[in-house]
């Protein structure tokens, strides 16, 4: 096959949670860009509903559906609206994320709040968007995850900075992520359906200058951080059929720093 074909994502309906934040716009615009039918869900609808209508305006193919995925009720409406809308689905992005705690010493409750939603929220959502999968005969989840999953904080990025307290449930989120995907590969494979991950580094959102100096140093790629295309051409690849062969694997996006 041709390998324009191949990376196609034309007659894909593809849902990407969290898909009005800084990287969620972006992932949600790449595979759209790929041609595919992408729904963006999370619990803001009116800021989905702003991305889609901009991406809407380029001629991309989006939409805009609501989800809390912390409440049953609401996760089982999007699978529903889905499925009268849309049919099934082909790839699920699983991006979406709440941050309750700020530092180490964040109150207790924080750390219960945000495993409420990104872990048995999470997993909730995960099953039951994998089950559209399944009813199509198959296809591909893409869990994003983060470098902070795989290696623990490197505080010297924060040296002169106020910004060194860092949250443990990020941390335990986030590396929890990328082992899912490998249970998942294991779990899934006699539907048809691969499971892999991409764990980015850190993407440049205005930090302040001496954070970048620290932090841009480390990297090899342009001594940079992420920007907002880093993410697109790899996230179209696992979601399209060039990508039928990698399967439980995480990615680690980081521009060499970890090299």
């Amino acid at each position: 096959m041709n390998v324009k074909e191949l990376l196609s994502l034309k007659k894909k309906i593809i849902l990407v949670t969290g898909g009005a934040g800084q990287y969620g716009k972006t992932i949600v615009e790449g595979l759209a860009e790929a041609d595919g039918t992408v729904i963006t869900a999370s619990r803001n609808l009116n800021a989905g509903q702003k991305v889609a209508d901009e991406l809407r305006e380029k001629g991309l193919d989006v939409h805009a559906m609501q989800v809390d995925q912390a409440d049953h009720k609401s996760v089982m409406t999007l699978k529903h609206q889905i499925q009268n809308e849309f049919g099934l689905l082909d790839v699920f992005v699983n991006n979406a994320v709440a941050r309750p705690m700020s530092g180490y010493d964040s109150p207790i409750e924080q750390f219960a709040e945000s495993m409420r939603v990104n872990a048995t929220g999470m997993m909730d959502l995960l099953r039951e968007m994998t089950d559209l999968i399944a009813q199509k005969g198959g296809g591909s989840i893409i869990n994003i995850s983060s470098m902070m999953g795989m290696f623990g904080p490197d505080l010297s990025n924060y040296d002169g900075t106020n910004m060194g307290d860092q949250p443990p449930d990020y941390y335990f989120h986030n590396a929890g992520v990328i082992n899912l995907t490998r249970y998942l590969t294991r779990m899934l494979a006699d539907k048809n359906i691969r499971a892999n991950c991409i764990s980015p580094g850190g993407l440049f959102n205005d930090q302040p200058k001496q954070f970048l100096d620290n932090y841009c140093k480390k990297v090899p790629s342009g001594r940079r951080m992420a920007n907002n295309d880093d993410i697109k051409g790899l996230v179209v690849l696992l979601a399209s059929d060039a990508s039928a062969y990698i399967n439980g694997e995480n990615i680690l996006m980081d521009g060499g720093m970890h090299a």
